[in-house]
């Protein structure tokens, strides 16, 4: 009898191996087309040492491999255009403009930006579906500049990072006021050198920072609004009185930090910065929860943004000039 049960052990356990190597053989091509869609860690460099800029197309596919909820069709067809900028990784930083329709003087002017963190999906996402808005609107009372994803290298790692390719965090690499006094500093006192939350090595170290600031210099927006996630709530820095609700996304201050958007832009430029935190970083809202943010959010900058430009954009003079 015991030889019976070892003998009838010994054939089932071949039968589940034998189950298993051919679930592998199967499952392998599905692998490997899956992680052809994300983009390596290094990709191959060029004669000169750096990585080559590759074709908003190549970036489309990269992006719409990796959100099944943006899709490399439809990450085409946004009509996005190549900055002449790129991540550390030759991801070219994509924008798009959708111009004010209002006849009504000079239109005031929004930033949006999705993915400063990498490892933020939904705010990539969200903001494309935000642009699918903007582009079936007849009326646009603002001209909005559109970034959906300001860290492609970051979302594009096969397990998404919050720092980009070089492991900085870039909302603590603007070159705010207070950086080059407290950003290490509070680096390594306050977030106990939590890598997640490197400032990097100066202010404006990284490509993709630089090229946000000259966003801000060139755009001149009137008010910034960053998506971010999971924290679900409405954050606010810059004049005005804050708004107390987008949606069922609730004001909760959670203050500056040195080298943050809402410090850099908020504080330093006198900008108000909306915060968007969604609840969760992979799982977007739904359809319902996601219009009324937007209209929430639409009604509050009509009745509120500044009718006069900061005075740093009035007289050409900008705060960051004397960071090194």
């Amino acid at each position: 009898m015991a030889v019976s049960k070892r003998l009838q052990t010994a054939e089932k356990a071949r039968r589940f191996v034998g189950l298993f190597l051919v679930g592998a053989v199967l499952a392998w091509p599905m692998m490997q087309t899956a992680r052809a869609q994300v983009l390596p860690s290094a990709p191959p460099r060029d004669q000169a040492g750096q990585f080559p800029l590759m074709t908003q197309a190549r970036a489309c596919e990269l992006i719409g491999g990796k959100l099944q909820s943006v899709g490399v069709a439809r990450c085409l067809r946004a009509g996005l255009r190549m900055s002449g900028s790129a991540s550390v990784h030759g991801v070219p930083l994509l924008y798009r403009d959708f111009p004010a329709s209002s006849r009504r003087g000079v239109p005031q002017r929004i930033l949006l930006l999705g993915g400063i963190h990498g490892d933020e999906l939904s705010s990539v996402s969200i903001v494309f579906n935000w642009m699918d808005h903007l582009e079936r609107s007849r009326f646009l009372p603002f001209h909005w500049r559109v970034i959906p994803n300001a860290n492609p290298d970051g979302l594009l790692q096969r397990k998404a990072t919050r720092g980009n390719a070089n492991g900085v965090d870039l909302n603590r690499n603007f070159p705010t006021l207070d950086w080059q006094r407290e950003a290490m500093t509070y680096w390594e006192k306050r977030t106990h050198r939590d890598p997640r939350r490197y400032p990097g090595p100066a202010a404006l170290s990284e490509p993709e920072t630089r090229w946000l600031v000259e966003q801000i210099r060139q755009f001149r927006p009137d008010a910034i609004v960053s998506v971010h996630a999971p924290f679900g709530l409405l954050d606010f820095d810059g004049p005005r009185e804050p708004p107390q609700r987008f949606g069922y996304l609730h004001l909760h201050q959670l203050g500056t930090y040195p080298g943050s958007l809402g410090n850099y832009a908020g504080v330093n430029l006198g900008l108000p910065v909306i915060t968007l935190e969604l609840p969760h970083a992979g799982i977007m809202p739904t359809p319902q929860q996601q219009a009324r943010i937007w209209a929430d959010m639409l009604t509050w900058l009509e009745r509120n943004l500044p009718r006069e430009a900061p005075l740093y954009f009035r007289l050409g003079q900008y705060p960051w000039e004397d960071v090194p």
